[in-house]
């Protein structure tokens, strides 16, 4: 039986959702494979996303970003994170090698780790890197200005060096300079749900719009008990946030996944990430998203979410007081999106499978 371990970095939900259809097409060719997922995400989240069973053991040292809110990055504390891990790097790897000599794993796959394909280097155990883009762009755009920025970002671009293949998921950053650079195609999850079902279940008219709300699993305190009332739209919205209205309900009280919730849906507010944006276009589901203008990865999403799918901004103040109908009704009154392939889940598993 191979054993498969997957590096899973827990700032918010994309990084999983990137992976899951990949690891998902390789267990249907390999039912036996047993998986190990090394992350921090919290298990009813991975449940809905990797089928089968799996084993989960902690990810220290794997946290992307401190986050204020889904929003905000919380500057000071993310880079006194980064020099931390990396004051104390070789210590790091040298620990992390011995916890993967342990799990014994065939393979290794780090989405976006850069200390597990550099301990699985130490360790004799072969890794592979799947990505859109890199921590050492993403802190060399915010960081790189920091007295330690060289020290870290040397050492984040030897562990990404240490993998033996980087599997490069479209839309992406330029990832052109990594070792064993391959480009494929976007991987996202398509539903096969029957919208009706899901408004059977709500109870809802069939003239009643329904918009999904969701910024890509990390908190942001929206007061949604302030939005205004709208007797033609219903809203499903994350539970922690969820106020007691008639005309909202929680995802995760709903016996469907988030996939099939969205696909359901007539609109989809978020904000500019991997997952969302791809998850969007494949289900083919008109989209508004909350600029974050200095978040490096937004341009090639913006531009490859504009030829692909139906997108439009809005304001953080109009997410904020709920005054969303009008941009709504805006992108209702467009043509809707095809839905798009997921090229890249085939393409991907048939890499991956023969170095298992």
């Amino acid at each position: 039986m191979a054993h498969l371990l997957v590096a899973l970095t827990s700032h918010g939900y994309g990084h999983a959702a990137q992976t899951a259809p990949i690891v998902n097409t390789l267990r249907r060719d390999r039912p036996d494979l047993r998986l190990t997922l090394r992350t921090d995400l919290p298990r009813p989240f991975l449940a809905t996303r990797f089928q089968g069973a799996f084993d989960i053991v902690p990810a220290p040292g794997d946290f992307g970003l401190a986050m204020e809110s889904a929003l905000a990055i919380a500057f000071d504390a993310s880079a006194e994170r980064y020099a931390r891990l990396h004051t104390d790097w070789d210590r790091q790897v040298e620990a992390e090698a011995s916890a993967l000599q342990r799990l014994k794993p065939d393979l290794v796959i780090a989405n976006i780790s850069y200390l597990v394909p550099a301990a699985a280097r130490a360790a004799g155990i072969p890794a592979i890197t799947l990505c859109s883009f890199t921590w050492a762009q993403i802190y060399a755009h915010y960081f790189s200005a920091r007295p330690e920025a060289a020290g870290v970002l040397a050492q984040m671009h030897a562990g990404y060096a240490s993998a033996g293949l980087t599997l490069a998921l479209e839309p992406r950053m330029p990832l052109d300079d990594l070792p064993g650079y391959r480009p494929i195609g976007m991987v996202a999850k398509r539903s096969t749900a029957d919208p009706r079902v899901l408004r059977t279940h709500l109870g809802l008219a069939t003239t009643t719009r329904l918009v999904s709300l969701s910024l890509g699993g990390i908190d942001h305190a929206l007061d949604l008990g302030n939005w205004p009332h709208d007797r033609k739209m219903h809203w499903l919205v994350p539970k922690a946030i969820c106020p007691r209205r008639a005309d909202m309900t929680a995802q995760e009280d709903l016996p469907f996944s988030f996939t099939d919730l969205l696909a359901s849906s007539d609109a989809f507010i978020t904000k500019a990430g991997y997952g969302s944006f791809t998850e969007a276009a494949c289900n083919g589901i008109p989209t508004l998203y909350v600029p974050r203008p200095d978040w490096p990865e937004e341009p090639c999403l913006l531009e490859w979410m504009s030829a692909n799918g139906l997108v439009r901004p809005l304001s953080l103040a109009a997410l904020r007081d709920g005054s969303v109908r009008d941009e709504l009704d805006r992108v209702w009154q467009l043509p809707r999106p095809a839905p798009v392939t997921p090229e890249g889940i085939a393409t991907a598993a048939a890499i991956i499978d023969p170095l298992l």
